[in-house]
């Protein structure tokens, strides 16, 4: 007798306490609701949803700018990587890019009259902690959440 094989995600089904999870997406536009989509399916259970909205707005923000402003758009096969780690009513995200030589993350007085540049205001306006790392084979921003914020 044959058995049907069943479809395998990596959602979790019961909430964790800690665990870590990576990715790697194209570095496109496509990839900002691509990311979302995973890391809600990811945090759905167990993180309370004021928590995961903040995270997912701050994620799109991080995400958007690691393809906008790194060289990972312009390279062939250009990456960009997230990087979710939650520990008890904490979330850490980091994502990872190539780095660009010409610019780095910096907060921005955001004006009424801009379409964007509010996202590291933002990263910075919720997040408990956020920082950004910068070498030779790339850049990384990354922001940490907690339940209570």
């Amino acid at each position: 007798m044959r058995r049907s094989l069943r479809h395998c995600d990596d959602s979790p089904k019961t909430p964790f306490t800690h665990a870590t999870w990576r990715r790697e997406f194209p570095a496109m536009a496509v990839s900002v609701p691509e990311a979302r989509e995973w890391v809600g399916s990811l945090l759905s259970v167990g993180v309370p949803s004021p928590l995961l909205d903040d995270v997912l707005l701050l994620l799109s923000e991080v995400v958007t700018n690691a393809i906008t402003h790194s060289d990972s758009a312009h390279a062939l096969g250009g990456q960009v990587t997230v990087q979710i780690t939650r520990t008890g009513t904490t979330v850490r995200v980091e994502v990872t890019d190539a780095g660009s030589a010409t610019t780095a993350p910096a907060v921005r007085a955001p004006n009424l009259e801009d379409d964007g540049g509010r996202g590291l205001w933002l990263v910075a306006l919720l997040a408990e902690e956020w920082g950004f790392h910068r070498d030779e084979t790339g850049g990384s921003v990354r922001f940490r959440l907690a339940e209570g914020d």
